[in-house]
């Protein structure tokens, strides 16, 4: 029996974040608080089945899994995943899990299902341990903006309940706007503190060689950081509260993320390989030596002679 791949384990992965999603929707449409350690459950289990898949590529890639677009898409999900399984016991937020496992199951079946995103990884993309942590923690940090925008989302459909008298159905399950602007407050000042861990970690390599990162990859970087700082400055300030903080917060996540395909696409160096899941295996050395090493011994026989 071959052994399962990388990608057969995230499919599965995504099968469970698929169910939970699937469940919430059940409870939803019949108005009935569906089982929060049921939902915990299956999130859980897709969250271990995810963890082991990244597991296995990392082994493949020998490194952190975040090479191409594939992987960033992998590795963002994995983080709200594992953000919620903190947050939502801590908050006991039940509706947290059904909004989770929506954005996990899209972002792994999105990238799954698009061929091009994991049809080759760049060779030797992080050349020491310090950037491919500084990379880690800048993905890790665009998790914590991901379930920011699902709270975000919680916040303006309460809003809409609350201004509309509608506190039936999917609304019941909403907490209270002062608990969502609690939690939202919490997780921008953690994303942003990842974020400029890893900015700091980069900036200390980067100074030793400011032609290591190209132009565009730097901007964007620093643009989605002082988006992020400026958004939190102005909340402690009380001048961004509200919807327009949540509205905010959704877009700058929006944004964050259709930047990752050109600072992926700026990366160095250059020079790309097949995806592990690519490459044929080969179970046994070939007996005949290569076409090379054949033409090599005509010159190298009439030379002896």
């Amino acid at each position: 029996m071959p052994a399962l791949t990388d990608r057969t384990w995230l499919w599965l992965a995504a099968a469970f974040y698929f169910a939970g999603f699937a469940l919430g929707t059940y409870s939803v449409l019949r108005q009935k608080l569906h089982s929060r350690a049921t939902m915990y459950f299956v999130i859980s289990l897709g969250f271990c089945i995810q963890t082991f898949g990244l597991y296995l590529r990392g082994l493949a890639v020998k490194g952190c899994p975040i090479g191409n677009t594939f992987e960033i898409f992998q590795f963002t999900a994995w983080s709200a995943t594992s953000l919620y399984l903190v947050i939502g016991a801590a908050f006991r937020l039940s509706l947290l899990g059904y909004f989770t496992s929506c954005l996990a199951a899209t972002l792994t079946a999105v990238s799954l299902l698009i061929p091009s995103f994991d049809a080759i990884r760049r060779v030797s993309a992080f050349p020491n341990p310090w950037i491919e942590f500084h990379a880690a923690l800048a993905i890790f940090s665009y998790g914590v903006f991901a379930l920011l925008a699902l709270t975000s989302v919680m916040y303006l459909l309460q809003v809409y309940s609350l201004k509309n008298q509608r506190l039936n159905g999917l609304f019941s399950f909403l907490p209270s706007i002062r608990d969502l602007d609690h939690i939202n407050l919490r997780l921008l000042k953690t994303g942003l503190l990842l974020m400029t861990a890893s900015l700091a970690v980069g900036s200390a390599y980067w100074l030793r060689d400011t032609q290591s990162v190209d132009a565009p990859k730097l901007i964007i970087t620093i643009a989605v950081w002082l988006a992020y700082a400026t958004a939190f400055g102005l909340r402690i300030l009380s001048r961004l509260v509200a919807k327009r903080l949540a509205w905010t917060c959704i877009l700058l996540f929006a944004a964050a993320l259709l930047s990752l395909w050109p600072v992926n696409s700026s990366r160095k160096p250059l020079t790309t390989e097949p995806a592990p899941h690519t490459v044929p295996r080969t179970t046994e050395k070939s007996a005949t030596p290569p076409v090379s090493s054949v033409a090599g011994r005509a010159p190298l026989a009439r030379l002896q002679q």
